[in-house]
């Protein structure tokens, strides 16, 4: 798997790809193989050119420069039509986007078979299919329960559809956008179990993650982009954690390292608190958040963080319970009442929630502080006042955009989390609401955002950090509490707590549900 590549092995080849967007180079002459049998990891940098890569793959771009060839059968690499989904799904290209494409009110079966069956067909053969299907998950350990709906169905469970669906078409090429974003650590272990036995049966994959430990554990090959162009192309037992961060970001990258804490006062609490509707309503939750300490709460997709986030923030009324900041009953506060005691936060969606894109850079930094004194004076705003605070923020967060009159759409996600982060921490809120503050950012990005929390902590603001990554909240969190079916256990010391148990408990195993 580390040597050379013979042709005849090639499945696919990114053959000097390049995509211009305006005056921006998005991939600049990316040459890339991909042999069957190999797990092969992409990496880089939000902006590196990761996606657009994949998008002319799949042929929702068409490349300026350069040719994408595949060889699915063994029969010799041909060119692909460039810019048709269709023709790469009939050469046997798969793609898993981390946000999954399915019809929540069908059952898996029909999932997978949505599309592939022609109009004129008089009835749906879905007796063979199964059998096939039966066939497909005894083979790759991939199960699901076909009959079931998919809104039934767990996170874990939901990606084996997708990539069911493309197993079911043939697929020899499998691409995974961030396929561990929303899996616990168990479900995370099962699923490269099943991509190493995918690529023994032949099938070649790529996968994109910035989760350097899980790219270390699974890949046969690491290649790297950064600013468009591939900087490495290395066998992955030649690479560690260090070089892997260095190549993607073109510097040392300082591991975030969290010191003992003395947490002091009770900051925020909520008791008894019931909020919400569905499957994201909370029920009794309690929680107490102390100054000077980041609290971790730790749950996957869909268990009622969205709505305790929601609640904190004064974004949702609880049904029942109280919340207090310092000791005083805040009673139904609103999100501006919230903001003004002291509250900061970093929502879940940043570009949803986060900033209004059509706004630039330096009205988003001011967009909670518009009715202070320094950015408006006699109903009028303030313009050049604003300007001048952005000028500032912009150089001390590195927020790399053309000047601070820029559309903050424009930017990329990184740095729009660090539009968020100014306008949050530069105010030295008491109480921080951290929302997937690091989700889908690079390294040198999750690192930046890890250290702003940590001093936030240091100078005695309670971060509350809602992530369903686990690696960030056992890095961080003084003390950890796990969200399930909105019901929030305990909250305990992180030296007490490992990856393992904190996983099963996501999942609604262990601790109290297990007795």
């Amino acid at each position: 798997m580390t040597g050379p590549a013979q042709e005849a092995d090639v499945v696919l080849r990114l053959d000097g790809i390049t995509r211009r967007f305006g005056a921006l180079t998005a991939n600049g002459d990316v040459s890339l193989d991909l042999r069957r049998g190999e797990i092969l990891a992409l990496l880089g940098e939000n902006g590196a050119g990761k996606t657009t890569l994949m998008n002319i793959l799949f042929g929702h771009y068409v490349a300026d420069e350069g040719r994408v060839l595949v060889d699915p059968d063994g029969g010799g690499l041909a060119e692909l039509e460039p810019g048709s989904p269709h023709a790469a799904l009939e050469a046997g290209i798969g793609m898993v986007h981390q946000h999954f494409t399915l019809a929540e009110n069908l059952s898996a079966l029909d999932n997978i078979l949505l599309g592939t069956e022609t109009l004129a067909a008089l009835r749906s053969a879905r007796a063979p299919a199964r059998a096939r299907l039966q066939d497909l998950m005894k083979r790759s350990g991939l199960t699901v329960p076909l009959e079931a709906r998919i809104s039934q169905l767990s996170v874990g469970e939901k990606q084996r559809v997708e990539i069911l669906k493309a197993l079911y078409r043939n697929a020899r090429v499998l691409v995974l956008d961030e396929p561990t974003a929303v899996l616990t650590p168990q479900e995370s272990d099962t699923l490269f179990a099943t991509l190493k036995t995918l690529a023994q049966d032949g099938l070649g994959i790529i996968f994109i993650s910035h989760k350097l430990a899980e790219v270390l554990a699974s890949s046969h090959r690491i290649a790297v982009l950064r600013g468009g162009r591939k900087v490495a192309d290395l066998p992955t037992v030649e690479c560690d954690r260090r070089k892997l961060a260095e190549l993607m970001v073109g510097h040392e990258v300082v591991e975030t390292v969290r010191a003992p804490g003395s947490p002091g006062a009770t900051l925020y609490a909520l008791q008894d608190v019931t909020a919400g509707h569905g499957r994201d309503a909370l029920h009794d939750i309690d929680l107490d958040l102390k100054s000077g300490e980041i609290l971790g709460i730790a749950g996957i997709s869909g268990n009622g963080q969205t709505t305790l986030a929601r609640v904190i923030s004064g974004l949702e009324p609880p049904v029942s319970g109280t919340a207090t900041l310092e000791g005083r009953a805040l009673g139904h506060a609103g999100a501006r009442t919230m903001i003004d005691s002291g509250l900061a936060r970093i929502p879940e969606d940043r570009h949803h929630d986060g900033i209004v894109g059509a706004m630039s850079v330096s009205e988003n930094l001011a967009i909670e502080a518009i009715r202070k004194r320094e950015n408006q004076r006699f109903g009028l705003l303030r313009f050049s006042a604003m300007r001048a605070r952005a000028r500032k923020l912009i150089a001390a967060y590195d927020i790399r955009c053309q000047n601070e009159a820029s559309p903050a759409r424009l930017l990329s996600g990184g740095n729009i989390q660090k539009i968020v982060l100014a306008r949050t921490l530069e105010t030295e809120p008491k109480v921080v609401l951290a929302a997937q503050p690091s989700r889908g950012l690079d390294v040198g990005a999750t690192s930046d955002v890890h250290q702003r929390l940590l001093a936030a902590r240091e100078r005695g603001a309670g971060v509350l950090l809602i992530s369903e990554d686990l690696d960030e909240l056992m890095r961080l969190s003084d003390r950890i509490a796990v969200i399930h079916r909105g019901r929030l256990s305990p909250a305990e010391p992180t030296e007490t707590l490992d990856r393992g148990s904190l996983g099963l408990r996501m999942a609604g195993h262990g601790g109290e549900e297990a007795a």
